[in-house]
């Protein structure tokens, strides 16, 4: 682990199992060390976005810390169950409100997850919550990540953006380029992002808060495994590669002779990205052949 992405962490005591960190006026962000949920407190009651399945029983408690107004309305950003499946330990809230995209709602209607309250009010495109006095700006540009719909959080005033699942300040993005559904608008939403005026960044995991420098690193990141992965790959010989595996073993087994392919393009890649960025940002050895593969998918059957 790099030392400077410690340094940056908000500090979780393990026996209190949470933080809750100021970040803006009226605007916290709530984290266990895995996920983050964010806070806003505003003069007519708190705006939660997000209420991540392991918060779930803390985070009524952690609200207290910071405010004495009740939680009146809840945003869900995506359908991920990580990310709300804490919102059934909120169901004594009476009156809730519960914006989420139309997708959302119904994906979660045809679930039927007590983990997952179900929506009370939706949307598609974008929506304006004004809440006391914050405003709230709600954004779909595209779906990246969840098939269902993926929000943007942007509260200008305060120059504060919450975008889940696309990066974490300090590391690589999760396996799979964080369990993207379609990585030609994953490729597309760091400059979305980076069109926001904004100096605090919400990722969704871990403890880090970021800024534009981290989206910024994090784009050029992902940016140099498409790129790796498309130049190896047009360089490696697919029937070059099969037949050097035929000669000992065969062609009756064609699926094991391409995977020998794929696998060629895939090691190759990762080995070259985790040279480059293994002193830059965390988990780049965890997680960058799980990249380089997903990245080989997009490059070679739809890019």
């Amino acid at each position: 682990m790099l030392k400077s992405t410690l340094k940056k962490s908000i500090q979780v005591d393990p026996q209190k199992g949470y933080a809750i960190q100021k970040m803006k006026p009226g605007i916290y962000v709530l984290t266990d060390g895995v996920w983050q949920s964010v806070v806003v407190v505003t003069n007519k009651g708190v705006v939660l976005v997000d209420a991540p399945e392991s918060l779930g029983p803390n985070i009524q408690k952690a609200v207290a810390e910071v405010t004495n107004q009740p939680i009146v309305t809840l945003i869900y950003t995506h359908t991920h169950i990580d990310h709300i499946g804490g919102s059934g330990h909120l169901k004594n809230i009476p009156n809730l409100e519960i914006i989420a995209l139309e997708g959302v709602a119904n994906f979660l209607r045809e679930k039927n997850d007590p983990k997952r309250l179900l929506p009370t009010k939706t949307f598609t495109g974008a929506y304006v919550l004004s809440k006391g006095d914050k405003q709230i700006d709600l954004s779909n540009p595209f779906n990246f990540h969840s098939d269902e719909g993926d929000l943007f959080v942007s509260i200008a005033k305060d120059k504060f953006l919450m975008v889940i699942d696309v990066l974490t300040p300090g590391y690589v993005p999760f396996k799979d380029l964080d369990l993207s559904s379609n990585i030609h608008e994953y490729l597309k939403v760091f400059d979305q992002i980076l069109a926001y005026d904004f100096d605090v960044f919400v990722g969704g995991h871990l403890t880090s808060i970021g800024d534009r420098n981290d989206v910024l690193e994090s784009k050029e990141y992902v940016m140099d495994v498409y790129e790796t992965v498309k130049r190896v790959h047009a360089k490696t010989n697919l029937m070059e590669v099969m037949s050097g595996t035929a000669s000992k073993i065969g062609w009756d087994n064609k699926f094991l002779l391409f995977k020998v392919f794929l696998d060629k393009v895939i090691d190759e890649s990762a080995v070259e990205i985790e040279s480059r960025w293994i002193g830059r940002l965390a988990g780049v050895d965890v997680w960058g052949r799980s990249h380089a593969s997903t990245m080989l998918n997009y490059v070679r059957w739809d890019d």
